[in-house]
């Protein structure tokens, strides 16, 4: 089902004379398969908004623009994270003071993501398949995953691996070293942390935190393996199956126990979907597959990291504390919420307001900042969250008769942000890969409701 908005259509300008780079489509290959390019020069994830300026542009020619089952929940969301900022100068019991002028960069920054995103849904549902293919979509997202995999193998293998890059010499240093524009623009391939006891290298490249690169990675594999095993053969599907035992490699040194759980549920899931469609020959290879994978595994010396990983569950005591502090605020203002995160006053470690020569993690950590549900509860308050949430919950079963490659690797996207909230924020990334899926089953849709006899493909 697809709603409009708008005048009737009127006729478009051709446009075949266009130069290439500049057809409708051109900002998505842009912002996808050039994505490391935008990360070795300090756009990052600010590369989403300024790509989004064009499809705006494109989409204010359009005359109706089209919408996706569920937009107005969507729509709706939007408006609340507006409203919510009429919340940012109070503060909840237990959080640090301050004032709504501190609270407005982060505030910009996660409301430029959502609306970015939005722009992006909307583009790509609106362009013809001629202006930008289905086909198309799916290898740039698959060569996304391959670029993603890339920067995980380098962040494991040159964890100091790290650059100054141009759009950071051009930020006055007060700015340039503030932790968050840090994270923004300084190219670095690994995060380390003291997870195992001792400093260890987690993969991050190229984007700032390994739990955004852990997020991405699961979210793109379903369209790597359509367009790089399903949807082709001989030499492309071979370097298909060589990536994939590649990516095994930073998977494990992520230390990432929600990705691990993650593609448990991604293999349960595809082998559920084929068995229902009677493809048991390629369940037994899939089982068959990975069992010699496993084996591998338990012969190599990935097995001590995740084993010294499920041994050192320190990161339980501080998602706990946020948690319950994320809670006890939003429960202060359930409808609107804060508009942003808070500082908690003490943490898991003390109740001390600040970091102490005794006690280096004691101190302030960000409430809101362990998962995308929680942000939404203390941002968005429980209303903004259910909106949030409904969205995905009318995404995925709008498009649960889709039986086409497309339809398995779009619905799991739906799906697993859903499992990811609890443990991960959606900004900006992770929530643009799962617009732009839910934009391709929109399309597959429609395009499939065109047709006059419809098989469904497997």
């Amino acid at each position: 089902m697809t709603a409009s908005i708008g005048a009737p259509p009127t006729t478009r300008p051709v446009e075949a004379m266009r130069p290439a780079l500049l057809r409708p489509g051109w900002p998505v290959g842009a912002l996808l398969v050039l994505y490391p390019l935008w990360w070795a020069l300090g756009l990052g994830t600010l590369i989403v908004f300024l790509l989004a300026i064009p499809m705006l542009i494109h989409l204010s020619k359009l005359r109706p623009i089209k919408l996706p089952a569920g937009f107005g929940l969507w729509l709706l969301f939007l408006i609340w994270v507006l409203a919510s900022t009429t919340m940012l100068r109070y503060s909840p019991p237990g959080t640090l003071r301050g004032s709504a002028s501190d609270r407005l960069v982060s505030v910009a920054y996660n409301m430029s993501g959502y609306v970015a995103a939005t722009i992006v849904l909307l583009y790509i549902g609106n362009l013809t398949e001629q202006q930008l293919s289905r086909n198309r979509l799916v290898r740039q997202l698959g060569f996304f995953f391959v670029m993603v995999v890339i920067g995980g193998i380098v962040g494991t293998f040159f964890a100091t691996f790290e650059f100054t890059s141009p759009l950071e010499l051009l930020l006055p240093n007060s700015v340039a070293q503030n932790a968050f524009v840090r994270s923004l623009v300084h190219p670095s391939a690994a995060q380390l942390q003291e997870v195992l006891g001792y400093t260890a290298p987690r993969p991050s490249a190229p984007f700032g935190y390994t739990n955004t690169w852990g997020n991405c990675l699961s979210l793109l594999l379903g369209w790597f393996v359509i367009g790089w095993l399903v949807r082709t053969s001989g030499r492309r599907r071979l370097a298909g199956i060589l990536i994939l035992f590649l990516a095994a490699i930073p998977v494990v040194y992520s230390l990432n126990r929600g990705l691990w759980i993650a593609l448990g549920l991604c293999a349960v899931y595809a082998a559920v979907r084929m068995a229902m469609h009677g493809r048991l020959v390629a369940v037994a290879l899939m089982f068959t597959a990975l069992a010699v994978s496993i084996v591998a595994f338990l012969a190599s010396p990935l097995t001590g990291v995740v084993q010294a990983r499920l041994d050192n569950p320190k990161s339980n005591n501080i998602r706990e504390f946020t948690t319950e502090a994320t809670l006890e605020a939003a429960a202060v203002s359930p409808v609107l919420g804060f508009g942003s995160t808070r500082a908690a006053t003490g943490s898991s470690q003390s109740i001390a307001v600040g970091k102490t020569a005794d006690c280096q993690r004691c101190g302030n950590p960000t409430i809101g900042s362990n998962g995308q549900l929680w942000l939404l509860l203390i941002a968005q308050g429980f209303v903004g969250a259910a909106l949030y949430v409904a969205f995905y919950v009318r995404s995925a079963w709008q498009y649960r008769r889709d039986r086409t490659p497309i339809g398995a690797a779009g619905w799991l996207v739906c799906v697993l942000p859903l499992f990811y909230m609890f443990i991960y924020n959606a900004l900006v990334i992770p929530l643009l890969i799962s617009l732009i899926s839910i934009a391709l089953l929109w399309r597959n849709d429609q395009l499939r409701a065109a047709e006059p006899n419809p098989v469904p493909a497997t």
